[in-house]
């Protein structure tokens, strides 16, 4: 089945659809025109929200329509979607063939793959050594099953490959309150150890090509799957509450820019969690862009999203960074200049 609608006819079939059952047969070739019309990311995911299916949407579906490009609010929305659909029929999906796409671009060589994952290698490993010493403002919206409870404001110094958390107000409200101490979820290790994490040697990361992709104001990209098991991983996640930690084996995607082979994003996600630790999923994602400081183009961590899930409590933290500037003993941030108006635009 193969469905291409202009984008004010999907928009309208989506409207129509948010209203009545669907099935996931449906589901997925609209979310597939989705992709191929390049449809807003929350725009899309605020329809799925409101959608109702008759069948089980399984995490397999949203795993392939996550490959082919589908935003990560949209994918969030399915799952969210799946979560209410698991007591629903089995769905006996045909195969579903996506949009007749443009011809398409073959992957590069094994030969060329090498040399591509080589050099970013080699990037990820240097990264941090390459960053000049600077200042910029993290913000991060604090989510509870979908709902926004909290914010934190925080200045993040980074001075000779270490990053050191300044907490500026809570909820708008200033604070002195040390960093690794706020309620919720909180994130560190965006400017490089997480990056570095997945091309450690010693982390032995499993790569195999995916597919091209376009993000990122039209940067292409070769993006490939990875994957680390437990004996290997450093991603190190806390169970707040109680203190314990472990380190899981994880998956996700490398994308890395065709042009330069420069990182502009990746992705992970922890499988095979212990079934006694709290904390049964947890998944990230980080955006690089280029941000200037002192008049010279960086590639710096631009936004991010970091999503954990503990039985019914679903915690998610949207991270932006702002204001990037040189360190010096003196330097500062206004607090109006810290605090974004709107929220950056998404990124396909």
């Amino acid at each position: 089945m193969r469905i291409r609608l202009p984008i004010a006819a999907l928009l309208l079939c989506l409207a129509a659809f948010a209203q009545a059952s669907v099935t996931v047969d449906q589901l997925v070739g609209f979310m597939r025109s989705a992709i191929q019309n390049k449809q807003n990311d929350k725009q899309v995911a605020e329809y799925v929200k409101r959608m109702k299916l008759s069948q089980k949407l399984d995490d397999k579906t949203i795993e392939e329509l996550q490959g082919e490009g589908l935003g990560p609010k949209t994918v969030e929305a399915l799952r969210a979607l799946a979560a209410t659909s698991a007591n629903l029929p089995v769905a006996e999906v045909k195969k579903v063939e996506p949009p007749a796409p443009k011809p398409q671009e073959p992957p590069p060589s094994p030969e060329q793959q090498k040399k591509i994952l080589d050099a970013a290698r080699e990037y990820a490993l240097n990264y941090t050594k390459n960053l000049p010493n600077f200042i910029c403002a993290q913000y991060t919206k604090q989510y509870q099953n979908d709902r926004q409870y909290g914010s934190i404001l925080a200045k993040l110094t980074y001075y000779e490959q270490h990053e050191k958390y300044d907490t500026i107000t809570v909820n708008d409200k200033p604070t002195h309150q040390e960093y690794d101490s706020l309620p919720g979820s909180i994130s560190t290790g965006e400017f490089g150890s997480m990056l570095r994490g997945i091309f450690e040697p010693m982390t032995e990361a499993q790569f195999e090509w995916c597919c091209w992709r376009t993000i990122h104001n039209g940067r292409k990209a070769y993006v490939f799957r990875f994957s680390v098991d437990q004996p290997h991983s450093a991603w190190r996640i806390e169970d707040r509450d109680s203190h314990e930690k472990i380190s899981p084996a994880y998956t996700g995607f490398i994308y890395i820019d065709a042009k330069d082979e420069t990182i502009l994003r990746f992705t992970q996600e922890a499988v095979d969690m212990p079934s006694t630790f709290r904390v049964n999923s947890a998944k990230t994602q980080l955006d690089y862009d280029i941000a200037e400081i002192s008049g010279l183009p960086f590639v710096l961590p631009a936004s991010a999203v970091m999503h954990m899930q503990s039985g019914k409590d679903d915690q998610k933290n949207e991270i932006t960074f702002h204001h990037y500037q040189k360190y010096s003993a003196d330097a500062t941030l206004k607090f109006e200049d810290m605090v974004p108006d709107n929220p950056p635009p998404d990124k396909k």
